[in-house]
This record gives structure tokens, C-alpha cells and sequence, in this order.
């Protein structure tokens, strides 16, 4: 199980916070509760790390960002100067629509039209089998699940940049089967009460039971050790 899985996880690498569990649903689940209230994407993230088990539809979600990229809604659906990304130049975000535009080409989003509803927990409470576990850790537990990734297979890590974490951190893991690590944008590190020195982490929920066994064994070597000062 992957909530078993997701406690090894928490064990080996020490984690403070609650790794959540993303699931994407092509209809809205019968045995979960449906979110109270409209809340930003990277909110929800954050209610799951607090414990809380939820799903959510397009009708709750607040942020342009988190429907778009979670493919509950289409972009042409947003009023022209949300689609240009005009409303993000008065915030100090970017310079110019220009830029605006030439960042978002970067930005991976999941079709709209496929999902009804995207369900969040924390991982230890997650009664459904994941698509992307997300983690909030420090840089040193980060690089460790980098080195856990690559151990077997000499694989990399994608690197996200400003990109909004909902598509960062959710739908580029879900859509290319990558490990994604990255500082989260602003807007979620103004949204999420996030240190100022932690990182975030996302998994593919199908590399979790490699990455975790690989954590095993690297503890058994003198690089890993967890005496081992680096």
C-alpha cells in the first residue's frame, strides 16, 4: 500500500511534513467528502498535509492556475486578461505580457474535459491509489530522494523554476512519469505556510515503492549513513 510505503518514506528520510497523495478522477468520488469551500490549489495541498481528506471540482477551486493546469477547466474559458496573464504584471510577478507569455510555454498542463475531480490527503490517510505524491522537506531530504531516483537507474530529476506548483509540482510529475523538485512559485509561498528554507518534491506515485527501497539500501552505505555528515 502506498500509505505503508509513504510511512517508510517519512521514516527514512525524517520528514516533518505529511507527503500528499493527488489523484485525478474522471468522475466525482462516491466515499470521500467533497471540499466546503472554494481555496487555491496549493491550499489544498496544504489541508492535505494537515490531515485533511477531500476532493475537489472545478466549482471549488479559486485559482485560475489550479483549474487550468489541473485540467478542470479550459484556458478559454478565463476572461482575456486572466488568458494573457495581464492580471500578473500589476503584481510585480513579470515585467510584461511578453514574459508572461513566454514563461507560461513552460508550463505543462492536463486536458481539460478528461477529469470531473482531483482528490487530496495525506498519504498515511489516502484510502485510493495516488497518481503524484507531493512533499514539502528540507533541501538535504530533497537531494536524498534525487540520489534514491537515480540510484537504479541513473535518472534526473526535472528542475521547476517560477511555474505555478500546479503544474509544476502536480501535472508535470502526472504527465511525464518524472520526480520534479523545485522552490514552489510566489504565489504558493504566500499562500502555503511554508519555511522560507524548505523545498518541495513531487513523486509519480508508480516510482514510490523504487525510490523507497532505494532510500533502504542507500542507508546501508557509507555515503547515506544516517551518521554521515555531507
Amino acid at each position: 500500500m502506498d500509505n505503508e510505503l509513504g510511512e517508510k518514506l517519512k521514516e527514512l528520510l525524517k520528514l516533518e511534513n505529511e507527503p500528499v497523495a493527488i489523484k485525478w478522477s474522471v468522475k466525482e468520488p462516491k466515499n470521500i467528502e467533497k471540499e466546503g469551500e472554494k481555496s487555491r490549489f496549493c491550499t489544498k495541498l496544504e489541508k492535505a498535509m494537515h490531515g485533511e481528506v477531500f476532493y475537489a471540482t472545478a466549482e471549488e477551486e479559486e485559482c485560475m492556475g489550479g483549474a487550468r493546469y489541473s485540467g478542470l477547466k479550459d484556458k478559454c474559458e478565463f476572461p482575456a486578461n486572466m488568458q494573457s496573464g495581464a492580471f500578473l504584471v500589476p503584481m510585480g510577478v513579470y515585467k510584461d505580457i511578453p514574459a508572461v507569455q513566454r514563461s507560461w510555454k513552460q508550463n505543462l498542463n492536463v486536458d481539460p474535459g478528461i477529469f470531473q475531480a482531483v482528490t487530496f490527503a495525506p498519504l498515511n490517510k489516502a484510502e485510493f491509489e495516488p497518481d503524484v505524491i507531493f512533499i514539502v522537506c528540507k533541501a538535504k531530504q530533497g537531494m536524498e530522494i534525487l540520489h534514491a531516483n537515480a540510484y537504479d537507474s541513473g535518472a534526473h530529476g526535472l528542475g521547476a523554476d517560477s511555474g505555478p506548483i500546479c503544474s509544476s509540482m502536480a501535472s508535470i510529475p502526472y504527465l511525464t512519469g518524472k520526480v520534479t523538485y523545485g522552490f514552489g512559485d510566489v504565489g504558493a509561498r504566500n499562500n502555503m505556510n511554508i519555511k522560507p528554507e524548505e523545498v518541495m518534491v513531487s513523486i509519480p506515485a508508480s516510482e514510490l515503492s523504487r525510490i523507497v527501497s532505494n532510500l533502504e539500501e542507500m542507508r546501508t552505505k557509507r555515503m547515506f549513513k544516517e551518521n554521515k555528515n555531507f
